[in-house]
């Protein structure tokens, strides 16, 4: 891989939260170390990550408090709870929330390492979440926030961006209304659902040079990006 996986790791035992991530480092992962959930929250927001470690017991905000509030808008990324709670329902709570994997406190380094690697290999192609892509005409990329069709460059705002990643995203089948609204604007009621149309309608206006791609109304469910 040309760049490192970003790694988010949230964990309030200073010394295994260091341990940890200088472990993970000399593995050429780029770790980010949080020391409890509300940080957390803070450095996600602030940048894109590839993986999650929470720790569940934390100060300020739990592990499990976190991964709620991150599946609300992002549905993907990879979440690994490390805890000191063995029982079955703990670990339920953990699955419940997202969680792709669960582990017990102590645990051998290199047995973290490779569920790491596991879980990588089944949620992103060489690891990596994709961020660049070519739809037809467009080339667009999520991180500049930019769409580029036949040489013509538009920047989008945040929302803009973020929704046309979901659009992308679910090319290849329906992107639901009421998930989107629950993904870029926290709540699916009314007033978000009449922003969102607007959002669709500047974001079909950027297409109009394309030859190739558009914005689908698909009746009582919700969008899809067509394909030509």
């Amino acid at each position: 891989m040309s760049e490192k996986v970003k790694i988010l790791l949230a964990e309030d035992d200073a010394n295994l939260g260091t341990l940890l991530s200088n472990y993970l480092k000399a593995k050429n992962f780029d770790v980010t170390l949080c020391v409890d959930g509300e940080i957390a929250i803070k450095r996600y927001k602030e940048q894109v990550f590839d993986f999650l470690i929470l720790d569940v017991m934390m100060p300020v905000k739990d592990g499990f408090s976190v991964a709620r509030e991150i599946r609300d808008t992002d549905k993907e990324i990879p979440i690994l709870f490390l805890t000191a709670k063995s029982m079955k329902e703990d670990k339920l709570a953990g699955f419940d929330v997202g969680a792709d994997d669960y582990m017990t406190k102590p645990f051998a380094m290199e047995e973290l390492l490779a569920r790491i690697n596991a879980i990588l290999k089944r949620s992103y192609k060489e690891g990596k979440r994709e961020t660049a892509f070519t739809i037809g005409d467009i080339n667009y990329d999520y991180l500049t926030q930019k769409v580029n069709i036949n040489g013509q460059e538009k920047k989008l705002t945040t929302k803009e961006n973020e929704l046309f990643y979901l659009l992308v995203k679910y090319k290849d089948d329906i992107l639901d209304r009421n998930d989107a609204l629950r993904q870029v604007w926290g709540d699916d009621n009314y007033f978000n659902g009449r922003s969102m149309d607007v959002y669709i309608t500047k974001l079909r206006k950027y297409l109009g040079p394309s030859q190739k791609v558009e914005i689908m109304n698909v009746h009582g469910k919700g969008f899809r990006l067509l394909i030509k």
